[in-house]
């Protein structure tokens, strides 16, 4: 554990609005049991630091019997994480890993030149009522490790590191931020945070990180004077002392960011490369579906189903 650094450079009232570089209202899906807010790729932001793609999915709440089934589908060029805040999901990938990700915990898979997974609610959680609301994250690969072999970590709630100030607990579940470091082995300078802020509270952002942004999950927060509700993200000028204010009803807020790559990426489905070529070799391993004989496999106890390559 350790302490936010002080508060004094930055105070909200020093902000101007123009240190909001780009303001983000993600637009929402319904999956039909479920809603998803996408706030990355945006059409005027498709990155913040490596941070390509960022879902909030629920919260949702299921009868007995019914729950989510993300059926196998490849990826490469990314990672992911799942953070949930309720419920679970049972990974499985075409590495063999079969792992439960709960609320707190990082299931942390590098897609390399190609994985393929499927995300289910397990049949333990059906045989009751149950919720679902987190958030799952692409990060771009560097150029020069986005043909690295796939990788998967899980990181239990218990080692992740917490930092903590007047009002305000964060858990750091990527990447290095106030002097603290997560476990799980990124390939750039990031940092990704869960935030819970009392009313009042006031957070600084990391000021040694080229990117930054923060979405709000619950609650409200307030910049420069002007409020802003949940389900926004925002990201900011870089360089400019940022503190967040939590509004009345205190906020919740993820924070996320770190250093830009070398150039855009390509995102067409589940890919993400800096070449297109990369990305038509991958169109056509998945549709060929030669599991185990080329680029893709199915995961081994996943393997009577699989997403078809979208038309």
């Amino acid at each position: 554990m350790s302490w936010i650094p002080g508060l004094e450079p930055g105070c909200p009232d020093e902000i101007g609005m123009d240190s909001i570089e780009t303001l983000i209202v993600p637009r929402a899906r319904d999956l039909g049991s479920f809603e998803v807010r996408r706030a990355l790729p945006a059409p005027k932001r498709q990155m913040v630091g490596p941070f390509i793609f960022f879902d909030q999915a629920g919260p949702a709440e299921f009868i007995t019997g019914k729950g989510v089934d993300v059926r196998p589908h490849p990826h490469i060029g990314l990672a992911t994480v799942t953070y949930l805040y309720r419920g679970e999901f049972q990974h499985r990938d075409s590495l063999g890993t079969n792992q439960m990700i709960l609320p707190g915990a990082v299931n942390w898979m590098v897609a390399g030149n190609g994985v393929t997974h499927s995300e289910r609610t397990s049949e333990e959680t059906r045989k009751a009522p149950h919720s679902l609301f987190g958030i799952q994250t692409w990060v771009a690969l560097p150029e020069d490790k986005e043909e690295e072999a796939p990788s998967f970590e899980h990181h239990g709630k218990e080692v992740l590191p917490i930092i903590e100030d007047t009002g305000v607990s964060m858990k750091l579940i990527l990447g290095t931020a106030y002097g603290e470091k997560a476990p799980a082995s990124v390939f750039s300078e990031m940092f990704y945070g869960d935030a819970i802020l009392q009313p009042g509270a006031l957070l600084p952002m990391p000021d040694d990180h080229e990117d930054r942004g923060i979405y709000i999950v619950e609650g409200s927060v307030s910049i420069a004077g002007k409020e802003f509700s949940e389900a926004q993200m925002m990201v900011f000028r870089p360089g400019d002392k940022i503190t967040i204010a939590a509004g009345a009803r205190g906020a919740r807020v993820i924070i996320l960011g770190g250093e830009t790559l070398n150039g855009p990426r390509y995102v067409w489905w589940n890919f993400v490369s800096s070449s297109k070529e990369r990305i038509e070799e991958a169109k056509e391993q998945w549709r060929r579906a030669e599991w185990g004989a080329g680029q893709f496999d199915l995961p081994p106890d996943d393997r009577s189903e699989f997403i078809p390559l979208p038309d």
